[in-house]
């Protein structure tokens, strides 16, 4: 059985009891996290559900081992003939998590309906009609024409 899961804007394989390094969480050390962003989930009979764009009630519950960061990944820029030479280093975060459990969540079921208050044969109050509005009296001026440019004199359009 395993899932394809989406952590931290990345997809991982995950299966029961399995660590895996993803991308820092804010978590603590030893607290349970759950992901609900499962793309394609498979049992162990073989059977695939695949999510359009997620599959419906599942979810992926892990707790976090460990922080930690990841060897220095070195960022080197070169323009040739140029004299330009630049180096940098890095060192990502990642947290280190380890699958508890890959399960089915019942959805919720919704409230039982409230029954409907019978109608009886006293007609609603009439609505009272809102008073319209007049028309302004005073008009807006209208802009002046705009004047022709003297340069233009001359030629007609």
């Amino acid at each position: 059985m395993y899932a394809i899961v989406e952590i931290a804007g990345k997809q991982f394989r995950v299966e029961k009891d399995k660590n895996l390094k993803v991308p820092s969480l804010q978590a603590e050390s030893g607290s349970k996290v759950e992901f609900d962003h499962v793309l394609i989930y498979t049992d162990d009979n073989g059977k695939t559900q695949i999510g359009q764009p997620l599959v419906k009630n599942m979810k992926v519950s892990a707790t976090v081992v460990e922080h930690g960061r990841d060897k220095k990944v070195i960022v080197f820029k070169k323009k040739r003939r140029k004299g330009y030479q630049k180096k940098n280093g890095h060192r990502q975060g990642f947290s280190l998590i380890k699958i508890d459990d890959i399960a089915v969540v019942k959805p919720a079921k919704k409230a039982a309906a409230k029954p409907k208050a019978e109608k009886t044969d006293v007609a609603p109050e009439a609505k009272k009609a809102a008073p319209k509005k007049a028309a302004a009296k005073t008009a807006k001026p209208k802009a002046a024409p705009k004047k022709a440019d003297p340069k233009d004199e001359g030629k007609e359009a």
